[in-house]
């Protein structure tokens, strides 16, 4: 059981094809557009799990884990993980020092993708600091498009906003802190962020205004990117971004749309907590989709340590819109130089590659559109209210945390 359909699940058909020639296997295939957790759950509670599913966080792995329904990598599944996966990836599959999980597929969340005339006709280039951003987000501006094209609408992007700035602010140590609530949202780490957060995404430099950008979907969002006229100059997500390209769109990836790194945050910068930056200078927000073992078969263990193997990443990987964690694939193997970029930027990021915050908290808080980060960080954008904001924050977090 996986989430993808159309073109993601025919790509995926081809992995699932190179198992079944090795050996001998038949496998079905469920889709859960809707989400695996809530497929998955009608699954468990009629006691028919999939042998196999794709849960899309950390948070669900461990949560699941935690209720007994998961089954831990066997030896040959473990030894292909340690083979072709860094450090990052094993703890984010793991609970309590035990492995349950393969990533399978990754996305960078961070990316910052621009619109290439609309740079060129404002004398712009790519910034590496947030402090350049803010200067380029406000010349941009003051030739008439707008800086950033916000998918409010869907929370996701707002978390993976606030996640870049956070991991720059704070460094990865107090990121894991407030992932694991051993900080409080109150903390002046989560405030000089928030502070940050306002800065760069200031109202004047939304498309549509905050009013606007809560109101605009994620798929809205890259069309604006698209549009000639352009209706923003940049959005911030991850390669899926081509992927949401309307199909109508006369641009053509790494000429007309391009993309940058998320820019790293200078000591020196406003709302800049100490610590200031770690030793990597950017790190990487990530996302992915991981796979579990949901009955102790054979074939389940086997088909595990398939999807941890290059080969069953290369099978996608080739086909275009799928990044693989898989430190052993060929760089080669990936269609085009802008995802073989991407994929870099991916396996470089090492220690300081961290998943996104929302997606590492419990449900209740991390994706709760009323009352936890989504809803808070929505409110924000109106408000701008620093401190009202982390205290919201922090209450919510506590009563999520709440045993």
């Amino acid at each position: 059981m996986a989430v993808w359909t159309g073109t993601e699940q025919r790509n995926f058909s081809r992995v699932i094809a190179g198992f079944e020639s090795a050996t001998g296997a038949s496998v079905s295939y469920t889709a859960a557009p809707a989400g695996v957790p809530a497929a998955l759950d009608a699954r468990l509670a009629a006691h028919n799990p999939p042998d196999v599913a794709f849960l899309p966080q950390p948070g669900a792995l461990r949560r699941y884990a935690s209720e007994g329904a998961l089954v831990p990598l066997d030896p040959p599944t473990r030894r292909n993980v340690d083979r072709n996966y860094s450090a990052a990836w094993l703890d984010l599959a793991s609970v309590a020092g035990r492995p349950f999980g393969v990533w399978f597929k990754a996305a960078d969340k961070s990316l910052v993708w621009y619109n290439v005339g609309a740079f060129e006709n404002a004398g712009v280039v790519p910034p590496t600091t947030i402090d350049g951003l803010v200067h380029v987000a406000r010349t941009l501006t003051s030739t008439g498009v707008p800086a950033f094209s916000v998918g409010g609408a869907n929370p996701w992007t707002l978390d993976d906003w606030f996640a870049n700035l956070y991991l720059r602010v704070a460094g990865p140590a107090r990121y894991d802190l407030l992932a694991a609530h051993r900080l409080a949202w109150t903390d002046e780490s989560v405030k000089g962020t928030l502070r940050l957060m306002s800065q760069v995404l200031s109202p004047g430099a939304l498309a549509g205004g905050p009013v606007g950008a809560l109101g605009m979907s994620f798929s809205s969002s890259v069309a604006a990117l698209a549009s000639d006229p352009p209706g923003a100059a940049m959005t911030s997500e991850a390669e899926f971004v081509l992927g949401a390209l309307p199909p109508d769109a006369a641009v053509e990836p790494g000429r007309d749309i391009d993309v940058f790194p998320f820019p790293s945050v200078a000591p020196a910068e406003p709302g800049v907590a100490a610590p200031a930056v770690a030793a990597a200078p950017s790190g990487v927000v990530a996302g992915g989709d991981v796979a579990v073992a949901l009955r102790a078969t054979p074939l389940a263990a086997a088909f595990l340590a398939y999807l941890a193997t290059p080969d069953a990443a290369a099978r996608w990987a080739s086909q275009g819109g799928f990044i693989s964690p898989n430190a052993n694939l060929d760089l080669a193997v990936y269609p085009d130089d802008l995802t073989r970029s991407v994929a870099r930027s991916v396996l470089e990021a090492g220690d300081a590659l961290r998943f996104g915050m929302a997606d590492l908290q419990p449900p209740s808080f991390g994706a709760n559109q009323a009352a936890g980060m989504q809803g808070e960080l929505r409110a924000f954008l109106l408000t701008r209210d620093v401190d009202a904001t982390a205290s919201r924050l922090e209450q919510a977090a506590r009563a999520a945390y709440r045993p």
